[in-house]
């Protein structure tokens, strides 16, 4: 059964990607789109013919028959777009970030709680099968306790006009480090440089900890001239390599690590020994995240149930893209930003 009559405000980079599932996933009776630039209208029309075209975002907001809007716009709009829509009664999926500022984001939040309604934010990464199965091999303690983790997404462009690389870039990191590493580091320091456009962070390297010692590395970047999407996980017991890039093998479990050891030899003294084992793979699920996202978003709103990525976790990424964007902009200075819980 279609029980869905959807608003999509937004066809530029992501949209039509959005768009594609929403059809894909057929749960809409009805699909309006909106968006300023008429050609882009025009193009996904031809593209999917069965959408129907809102000449104004109110006409979107303001029609009864759509319950639910996805707002695919720059990150700026989301605050203004979001609250229109929530208080015209629409559940919304909102890509990330989910705001511009801690303020709005709690603001949002607090609006959906008092009208009863979905927000959720378009963590994509979230519902990666691979990030899915690094959580649960976290959980069952196969890498052991977690040490440190590096994380690199790098690329040549695309350089965006309207937020540096730690807004456009980081926030999946975060997103993704938020899902398998449970509470918010405690200190974040960062720091960024304009290399090509004054005034405009074209790479950044962030560096969290947590109140249990867990430390993080995040580099992003749109000057390399090869594209990196990796983390790679320390733990007591094994080390995880995770490559977004690969098309299979994903994730790679190594069973490497170093083991301090008393030296019977030697009274009071301990010896380092390396361990070298096996490298496993396991095998992930075919489906595309953006598609899991999606029906998780109707199945909330069906079943009145909490997204996985709720305000609440758009809130926490927001803190810490504010917390190094701020760091940066005061040479690495370190940011308090919670106790780790």
């Amino acid at each position: 059964m279609k029980d869905f009559s959807v608003g999509i405000v937004g066809l530029g980079y992501w949209g039509p990607n959005v768009l594609r599932n929403i059809i894909d996933v057929d749960r809409s009776k009805n699909i309006y789109c909106y968006d300023i630039d008429q050609s882009k209208l025009d193009k996904n029309k031809k593209r999917f013919p069965s959408i129907k075209l809102a000449g104004s975002y109110d006409d979107i907001i303001n029609n009864d028959d759509i319950n639910c809007v996805f707002i695919c716009t720059p990150p700026a709009t989301h605050y203004q777009l979001a609250r229109d829509a929530l208080f015209s009664g629409k559940n919304i999926l909102i890509e990330k970030p989910i705001t511009v500022s801690t303020r709005e984001a709690e603001e949002l939040i607090e609006i959906s709680r008092k009208k009863s309604l979905k927000l959720m934010v378009g963590h994509t990464f979230e519902y990666s099968p691979a990030v899915e199965k690094i959580r649960e091999i976290i959980e069952d303690g196969i890498v052991g306790d977690v040490y440190f983790v590096l994380m690199t997404r790098i690329n040549l462009g695309i350089h965006r006009k309207d937020v540096s690389v730690i807004w456009d870039l980081a926030t999946h990191d975060f997103s993704i480090l938020f899902r398998l590493i449970d509470g918010m580091p405690e200190k974040i320091s960062a720091v960024s440089n304009s290399f090509v456009k004054k005034g405009l962070k074209d790479v950044a390297f962030i560096n969290l900890k947590y109140s249990n010692g867990i430390i993080v590395n995040i580099n992003v970047s749109w000057l390399s001239p090869k594209k990196i999407r990796e983390t790679i996980i320390i733990g007591s017991k094994k080390m995880l390599v995770y490559d977004d890039t690969k098309s299979d093998e994903k994730i790679k479990i190594f069973d490497k690590g170093v083991d301090l050891l008393k030296d019977p030899d030697s009274f009071g003294e301990y010896q380092l020994t390396y361990r070298t084992g096996d490298i496993m793979s396991p095998v992930l699920e075919a489906t595309e995240p953006l598609r899991i996202e999606v029906n998780h978003f109707f199945d909330c709103i069906s079943d009145d149930t909490k997204p996985k990525t709720d305000g609440y976790c758009g809130l926490k990424v927001v803190r810490a893209l504010e917390a190094a964007e701020r760091s940066s902009e005061e040479d690495g200075k370190v940011i308090i930003i919670g106790d780790g819980n």
